[in-house]
């Protein structure tokens, strides 16, 4: 018997007539675990992919109903690939459902339904691929290949994670004084972006706290953000919808060195 005898290896099936795909995989860690390696960027690529196979190289995702998403790699021989789609539906930790639209596939438009179960010892995923009627040559394709992402999901969700234990204050200073009470629609829908982007951050744990402060000289944002390292306080800075928009808003990050959450009595 062996050591992985307990867990539920990946599995995908297909309906090649209704073009459904249903593929599973049972995973030893929680669900919130595995649906942050799901949705976060820096995760997705350390995991979504592998040497002589395929890797991606990038990936966006503004998680949230209606939000887009995209991702590009590299195939084994070196071409280029890329797929995106908008986001349907999002339940954090239970369920995330997204359009899927990509480029080696005649730019047909299908939809992956992932659902995060808890099971006995950890996380049972199930994804629902569906939209291949009359494709059964995709369809298969894309049966082997949930298998294939699913065991890579599991090996990485199920491997224990460092702990992201260094805390950062990131203030958020806007162009000008009156910014709050005079911005530009540009500069609005902007910060709409931003304020979805932090709510993601909040939804997989990596914010603590964010939002405005009232400050009687110019107001300005703040977030309390827990990560592995300052890498990461940086990149999700500037991938920060209110940066990437080059408004003028700048940050100022600060280390704190231990963060108490919870109510005093």
């Amino acid at each position: 018997m062996s050591a992985d005898s307990g867990r539920s290896r990946a599995r995908a099936v297909a309906d090649l007539g209704q073009g459904t795909i249903i593929a599973t995989v049972e995973i030893a860690a929680p669900a919130e675990r595995v649906f942050r390696a799901l949705t976060t960027p820096e995760e997705i690529l350390r995991w979504w992919g592998a040497e002589g196979v395929y890797q991606t190289t990038e990936w966006t995702i503004d998680l949230r109903e209606g939000g887009a998403w995209d991702a590009a790699g590299r195939s084994a021989d070196g071409s280029r690939f890329s797929v995106g789609g908008r986001v349907l539906e999002v339940d954090p930790p239970r369920k995330l459902v997204q359009t899927w639209k990509p480029d080696w596939d005649e730019g047909k438009e299908t939809t992956v339904t992932y659902t995060l179960d808890p099971v006995e010892g950890g996380t049972r995923v199930t994804v629902r691929h569906e939209g291949f009627a009359g494709r059964p040559q995709s369809c298969r394709g894309h049966t082997s290949g949930w298998e294939q992402v699913l065991a890579w999901l599991d090996a990485h969700a199920a491997t224990p994670q460092p702990a992201a234990n260094k805390y950062f204050l990131c203030r958020l200073l806007p162009p000008r004084p009156s910014f709050a009470s005079d911005m530009t629609r540009p500069e609005a829908e902007a910060m709409h972006r931003h304020a979805v982007y932090w709510r993601g951050l909040a939804a997989r744990g990596t914010a603590i706290a964010f939002g405005p402060v009232a400050d009687p000289k110019g107001a300005w944002g703040v977030g309390i953000v827990a990560v592995l390292d300052d890498g990461e306080v940086r990149d999700l800075q500037a991938r920060d919808p209110a940066i990437e928009a080059g408004i003028g808003m700048k940050y100022e990050t600060h280390p704190m060195p231990t963060v108490v959450v919870g109510s005093i009595s």
